[in-house]
């Protein structure tokens, strides 16, 4: 009986074929900060959370699942005077977690979107300024959504629409802290 080995020439080039993997941590926090506030001559380290009545009021109007936890943030300074606040946060991509960092100004829109930490093999165009780019000088009153007046990425559909969930959220979350003079 003769073998049949035509399979494996196939089976080595699968074998041995490099896998790229985009995942890597891209900007530690306080590079997020200065990005988005180069005017700021300091910035203070910030934690807080939201209280039940506050973190039900985010969920309504961002319209996503509550998300009642210690909010990481840095709140940057011209001189004595607050000019924004970067918030940091998590969102799951497909499988693994994306860490991002969101840049809002005193007067409510978005300065900048950052991605700190992308661990996913796929979907790593959500990194491209190009596409946080659409963020910026947005709100409130925004949409905030993929589809809408942010654009999906093929690939990285779900990457995509997580973070926006995730900025919807954040804008929201900063408009309680300036309800209440905390900003």
């Amino acid at each position: 009986m003769k073998s049949n080995l035509t399979w494996l020439p196939a089976t080595l080039l699968v074998a041995v074929t490099p896998v790229y993997v985009y995942a890597g941590q891209y900007a530690t926090a306080d590079e997020a900060a200065r990005r988005t506030f180069p005017e700021a001559t300091t910035f203070k380290e910030n934690v807080f959370q939201l209280n039940a009545e506050q973190s039900r009021a985010v969920s309504t109007q961002s319209e996503l699942p509550d998300k009642p936890i210690l909010w990481r943030s840095v709140i940057a300074f011209n001189a004595e005077k607050a000019i924004g606040i970067v918030v940091f946060d998590s969102v799951i991509g497909k499988f693994e977690l994306i860490d991002y960092a969101v840049g809002i100004g005193i007067d409510g829109n978005i300065r900048n979107v950052e991605i700190l930490a992308y661990r996913e093999s796929h979907g790593y165009e959500v990194r491209l300024p190009a596409w946080r780019k659409q963020f910026v000088g947005k709100n409130k009153s925004s949409k905030l959504r993929v589809s809408d007046d942010i654009s999906t990425i093929s690939g990285a559909t779900m990457s995509a629409t997580h973070i926006t969930d995730g900025v919807r959220r954040i804008v929201r979350v900063v408009d309680q802290l300036k309800l209440l003079g905390k900003l």
